[in-house]
């Protein structure tokens, strides 16, 4: 039997369409808790340690409960964090608009090329709704989140990568199964997410996720700057022939 043909690419945003991490969200979060009047400050090491933790409010949740226990035993902690993320989200998106955060290499290309020939487009991501409709205004088009059939994007699922569940409502809501699909992603979580959906999955690793370990993925790249989708299209039905 021949592999499925390749009907949509899922993409991951953070890391993935874009270097945010370092230069995006960690200043972002660095200048929510200032506003906020907390002394806490994210250098880059200590930063990508914490991405070990998916979601923003999660990620600010366990740093909390390491350095300000009592902060964390607040009732109304929740409530907190909740106003600090959107604080955070306003900083980010503000970043985006101004064009500090450009698409990584063959990012741009490759959403063409998948809207010419009449693929899907969606998005996996545990990043914010309004942080993904920024960035993709901003490196691509006004109306670029138009482009994409799904969003899937914040607390859309309670459980964040690397469980698969986003991968899983992207899926329903595109009508495929996991296997006429290609994810693209950038850390192990991501890839354990989306195999956990059954999705045959691309990385692009980055200066963060280097070196984490990508088993299982159908190939490893330092980015998509030679990367056609004629490419793509071999490798996802190169691995469903054999998975």
């Amino acid at each position: 039997m021949l592999p499925a043909m390749l009907q949509a690419l899922i993409f991951d945003v953070d890391g993935t369409l874009a270097d945010t991490e370092r230069d995006g969200h960690r200043v972002a979060f660095n200048a929510a808790f200032r506003e906020a009047g907390l002394p806490w400050q994210w250098d880059a090491r200590a930063y990508g340690e914490l991405l070990a933790v998916s979601g923003g409010k999660e990620r600010m949740a366990h740093y909390a409960r390491q350095v300000a226990p009592e902060l964390a035993a607040r009732p109304d902690f929740e409530a907190f964090l909740r106003k600090l993320h959107a604080l955070k989200t306003g900083h980010y998106v503000r970043l985006v608009a101004g064009g500090a955060l450009p698409l990584r290499p063959g990012v741009a290309n490759l959403i063409r090329e998948a809207r010419a020939a009449g693929l899907k487009l969606a998005i996996a991501s545990t990043t914010s709704p309004e942080n993904v409709t920024a960035l993709l205004r901003a490196s691509l088009a006004h109306d670029a989140a138009d482009w994409f059939d799904v969003i899937g994007a914040g607390d859309v699922v309670p459980a964040k990568k690397p469980a698969p569940d986003i991968y899983l409502w992207v899926l329903e809501r595109l009508g495929l199964p996991g296997g006429d699909c290609l994810a693209v992603e950038d850390s192990a979580n991501g890839l354990r997410a989306a195999l956990g959906a059954g999705i045959p999955t691309l990385v692009t690793a980055n200066a963060y996720t280097r070196g984490q370990d990508f088993s299982g993925a159908v190939a490893v790249l330092s980015d998509l700057a030679a990367t056609i989708l004629a490419e793509v299209e071999v490798l996802h039905s190169t691995y469903g022939a054999h998975h």
